[in-house]
């Protein structure tokens, strides 16, 4: 029986170690770019474009786009929306296209388009994105966005609750040691995650800045089945996800 793999990559500075062209890539921030993304989806957004920089987000805005962009979570002048997935109401966001670019979740995206497919994971979605993972057969990476190219607790602890539901299909294994470290963390936090995540850097980022009000709303399972893909430079909705 062929076997497919699963490895975790824990920041965008490690992806060229574990870069595989042939596994899908599903790449998460939750905290907050991915979970945002996958509500823009959920209210109605058509298509989102992730870009690098600001520069390519204001040329976007001049060009008469709807922009959201922050860095280090405050929103900039020029765009339409921050970070937030409570920016991204159905009043606003329905049928509209949306330029994207935060300070490390739409880096991962690009950095990660060499894979053979390349999704948007957060815990809204992650039971559609492993029934998805296990009836394509095959290799999974899980790229977490981190925080400026360092290590960070909140896409770990997601990429360990993933790998860990993809694994109970017996077509799946992993000796990767940073997939099974990110398995034991989300162990010791899955209990009580929310004490847990009073440990994690971004959510007191966030609280300075009074925007630590999605934190909840981040980490619900199952609010969707909506899968974002990219497709060329663009994200849309997974066709034909049931």
């Amino acid at each position: 029986m062929e076997k497919y793999k699963i490895e975790v990559c824990y920041s965008p500075a490690l992806f060229p170690f574990y870069e595989n062209r042939e596994a899908i890539v599903v790449v998460t921030d939750i905290l907050r770019a991915s979970s945002a993304i996958v509500t823009a989806f959920m209210n109605g957004v058509e298509r989102v474009i992730p870009v690098g920089t600001l520069e390519q987000a204001k040329a976007y805005k001049d060009r008469g786009y709807m922009v959201a962009a922050e860095r280090d979570g405050i929103v900039r002048d020029f765009a339409d929306f921050g970070n937030s997935p409570y920016n991204f109401t159905p009043e606003r966001v329905h049928g509209s296209q949306i330029v994207y670019s935060t300070t490390n979740g739409t880096n991962a995206i690009q950095l990660a388009s060499s894979g053979s497919q390349v999704l948007i994971g957060a815990y809204l979605n992650i039971s559609a994105l492993a029934d998805h993972i296990r009836k394509e057969g095959k290799d999974l990476l899980i790229l977490c966005a981190g925080w400026k190219n360092k290590f960070n607790l909140e896409d770990t602890l997601f990429a360990g609750a993933l790998a860990e539901m993809v694994l109970e299909d017996e077509h799946f294994h992993t000796i990767c040691d940073s997939t099974l470290g990110a398995m034991d963390l989300y162990e010791t936090a899955r209990d009580d995650m929310m004490g847990y995540l009073e440990k994690v850097a971004q959510r007191h980022r966030l609280k300075k800045n009074n925007l630590d009000d999605v934190i909840g709303y981040c980490h619900q399972f199952d609010q969707t089945s909506l899968l974002p893909v990219l497709e060329e430079n663009y994200l849309v909705p997974l066709r034909n996800v049931k």
